[in-house]
């Protein structure tokens, strides 16, 4: 890298900054079926890999209090774990520190012990085995069944009812669940069923919400299953912290290819502490069916488009890959301090121009930079491979300047246009001075 011109980099962060929250989460490569071994394994990777890059949170995805939980698939009405006040609990089985009431406080103590922040899913609602029993509420003399909705349910998941926040009793049951996250250290909640549910659920979300932000303990929000309405985009930023703009989004191209729309419709949205969230990033090893080699689907060009777009964007990042088994190639494209800086530091993103140039799709993104300068992202979302050769003065810069492309590390002094050669599928992002 040469003088004239310095990459901003996690070090240009202020400590004061809200940025978008980085991190792995199980769901990718296990479903359901994630246990502590694994957990733990791959929090040792990032502490040691990804750390110093920005990545932080350990997430254990849905059902972790379910004995028999089978990858992708759900048992249907199948038996949980759970308190006599109706929280569910993990199973012991699967996370055998959680022993003797301890739930997931020695699991949380050992990411917190490697300089990292732990994670959990939760589904919206109180368990189906809590109503039925007619179990206790912590902190009420109201039961399980006084305080079910039981007219909503998830559509593919079978463990809870809704909780009408009408009755009484309501709001202690999620003050009594996030007390015991807080107890156990939890530092984000990824609560389910619930953010494309609105608005008939958005009572339970607000009362939700409340439970979590009193509860004593700092918690990230994160609230899924997308897409997210977009009318509903200010309740989101009220609520939680980030939230998902899509169904689940896995490695093929015409899922990345439709997340360039979803992004531009949402970008006015992203600031300071509430993140559209344009969802996990299945790179490395996917433990899929559809996938024999047990690799990502996503050619490198493809993954290159992946991270530039969330980074410019401003997306959280989450990996979904099992990073034990993380290979070379995959550690570069995650430990790109200018790609990651730029996912920290970009402000006012948004799509320039969408158009036919030379025969294949082009599309140009650009952002401000928060400590000065500025971004830009060209995109060849076409089959064909092409030279570039953007002027400037489409991202209304009229003079020469310096810039540097992120991912070759390629500076440019006194340039007046962006130029690059992208195969299909591929990216160049620029960091303009």
């Amino acid at each position: 890298m040469t003088d004239y011109l310095t990459i901003p980099t996690l070090s240009s962060i202020n400590k004061n900054m809200k940025v978008p929250p980085m991190g792995w989460n199980s769901w990718d490569c296990w479903g359901a079926a994630v246990n502590e071994a694994t957990v733990r394994a791959n929090a040792e990777f990032i502490s040691k890999n990804l750390k110093q890059f920005g990545w932080e949170y350990v997430v254990v995805d849905i059902q972790w209090s379910e004995p028999k939980a089978k990858n992708h698939e759900y048992n249907p009405f199948t038996e949980l774990c759970m308190d006599e006040y109706s929280r569910l609990i993990p199973d012991t089985g699967r996370f055998p520190s959680s022993a003797d009431g301890k739930g997931f406080a020695p699991l949380a103590e050992f990411v917190h012990s490697l300089g990292l922040k732990f994670g959990i899913h939760i589904m919206r609602g109180i368990p189906r085995q809590a109503v039925h029993r007619n179990t206790a509420i912590l902190g009420s003399d109201k039961t399980a069944r006084d305080i079910a909705k039981t007219a909503s349910i998830c559509a593919w998941n079978t463990d809870m009812y809704g909780v009408d926040p009408s009755k009484d009793g309501a709001r202690a049951y999620y003050d009594s669940i996030f007390a015991l996250y807080a107890g156990w250290g939890v530092d984000f909640i990824k609560c389910d069923d619930i953010c494309r549910e609105l608005p008939h659920e958005e009572e339970e979300l607000v009362m939700l919400s409340k439970s979590l932000h009193s509860c004593g303990r700092d918690m990230v929000l994160s609230l899924s299953p997308g897409p997210a309405l977009l009318d509903k985009a200010e309740l989101y930023k009220q609520t939680a912290d980030m939230w998902r703009i899509t169904d689940d989004f896995w490695d093929n191209w015409q899922a990345l290819y439709n997340m360039f729309e979803r992004c531009e419709k949402w970008c006015v949205h992203t600031g300071a502490g509430h993140y559209p969230d344009a969802d996990m990033l299945p790179v490395g090893a996917i433990l899929q069916d559809y996938s024999p080699d047990n690799r990502t689907k996503f050619t490198e060009a493809e993954q290159r488009t992946m991270m530039t777009l969330w980074s410019i964007f401003r997306s959280p990042l989450m990996i979904g890959g099992d990073l034990a088994k993380c290979d070379a190639s995959t550690l570069d494209l995650l430990t790109n301090e200018g790609i990651i800086g730029m996912n920290k530091l970009s402000r006012h993103a948004h799509m320039v121009w969408r158009r036919e140039i030379g025969g294949t799709e082009l599309i140009l993104w650009t952002a401000v930079c928060a400590v000065g300068g500025q971004y830009a992202a060209i995109f060849n979302a076409g089959e064909k491979p092409c030279e570039v050769s953007i002027p400037l003065s489409d991202l209304e810069i009229y003079r020469s300047a310096d810039m540097t492309e992120l991912w070759s590390g390629k500076t440019y002094s006194s340039e007046n246009a962006l130029k690059a050669s992208l195969a299909p599928h591929d990216a160049a992002a620029f960091y303009i001075g």
